[in-house]
């Protein structure tokens, strides 16, 4: 008898794809097979993935980007990625099917309602996704990141917390260096729609920062392949020493290494900042649906871990402000490293675990 299938279904963002993929790793230690439904752009940040995780790529896209043509077609691909997962699944039916939201998750969960398969989605955030939305009350369980999770009525969810990656497990808990007369790093990670308020304000509230933490400091900042150039020679003329680059395959490893954090509120990044314990300033992104990295936020913010800042009040004065709040405050910098430690969910992917494993059993 072959190992049960769990099908994951994700995409759009690394913000869908890293919980998916910590899923993933931990259904592996547990003897399934575990696939990977996923369209091309999902498929961009699939490659932290155990090579024995099987990706299938499906058609899908969202019914609500791109122009007139686009969105009339967007049906039509869903359909045919629909028709590709119900194939897919008769040939190799899966235990379970989870979905972690984004389009690319339409397909699959589909099918699994049409073939009655056991299901469950995973919301990272504080407020459903669009498709998450859509499935709240199709599937037998929801695994919420974020706890309260605005639910609709009548809809039980179970808090679980957003499971991290391996690489950022490795790194749970780091012992945390405090800010003093000494090499400090920060890092600005923006995510992939966020990014470009941090471009427009990070560097210079860096360059703004008086001379004796100004000197010290070095920087690795996510940016946007068209903002690269610009915000590398923003620290140059600033004489910060900073790694510009559009992802780091090693970011569980600078937040280990850094002094302060400077992120909008996605989901996985809060994850990653909680598990691993840093002190960060948090700067939601306005336009995520239903608001929901300020309610991410909401629990690094009242423990004191974090500074927010809305993107209404973002400029590089301010900015630079807090900066130096953190960086001249070393015994208020532990503080908040030890209470973002305290909002960590390390075992978030064993909750997960539990209910596939449920959902799996009773299916078989």
């Amino acid at each position: 008898m072959s190992a049960p299938l769990l099908v994951i279904a994700a995409g759009g963002t690394g913000g869908h794809m890293f919980p998916a993929q910590a899923l993933a790793e931990a259904m592996l230690a547990r003897g399934w097979r575990v696939k990977l439904s996923t369209d091309a752009r999902g498929a961009r940040y699939a490659g932290g993935f155990p090579r024995q995780v099987e990706i299938a790529r499906v058609a899908a896209d969202s019914l609500a980007r791109g122009g007139l043509v686009e969105r009339i077609a967007a049906p039509f691909r869903l359909g045919v990625g629909v028709l590709a997962a119900l194939v897919s699944m008769l040939r190799d039916r899966p235990a379970v099917v989870a979905g972690f939201g984004g389009y690319p998750s339409f397909p699959a969960l589909t099918a699994a309602i049409v073939l009655k398969l056991p299901r469950m989605i995973h919301e990272q955030n504080g407020v459903l996704g669009q498709v998450n939305q859509l499935y709240a009350k199709r599937v037998h369980a929801i695994g919420c990141g974020i706890w309260p999770t605005d639910l609709p009525e009548g809809v039980e969810g179970w808090h679980v917390g957003n499971p991290v990656r391996a690489a950022v497990m490795e790194r749970a808990g780091a012992p945390y260096i405090p800010p003093g007369d000494y090499p400090m790093s920060i890092v600005a990670i923006g995510g992939s729609q966020g990014a470009r308020a941090l471009s427009d304000n990070v560097p210079a509230a860096i360059a703004a920062l008086p001379g004796h933490l100004r000197r010290h400091i070095r920087v690795s900042h996510q940016a946007r392949e068209e903002d690269l150039a610009r915000v590398e020679l923003a620290y140059a003329e600033a004489g910060i020493e900073a790694e510009v680059r559009p992802f780091f395959e090693d970011i569980p490893a600078r937040l280990a290494e850094a002094q302060l954090v400077i992120s909008r509120a996605g989901a996985s990044s809060i994850a990653d900042i909680s598990v691993i314990g840093r002190p960060s300033i948090l700067i939601p992104y306005p336009y995520a649906t239903g608001d929901h990295q300020t309610a991410n936020a909401r629990g690094l913010v009242e423990a004191g871990a974090a500074i927010l800042i809305p993107e209404s009040a973002l400029d590089p004065a301010a900015l630079s402000a807090q900066i130096a709040t953190v960086l001249e405050q070393p015994e208020g910098a532990m503080r908040m490293a030890h209470a973002a430690l305290s909002c960590g969910r390390p075992d978030a992917a064993d909750r997960l675990v539990e209910i596939v494993e449920a959902l799996g059993g009773e299916g078989r």
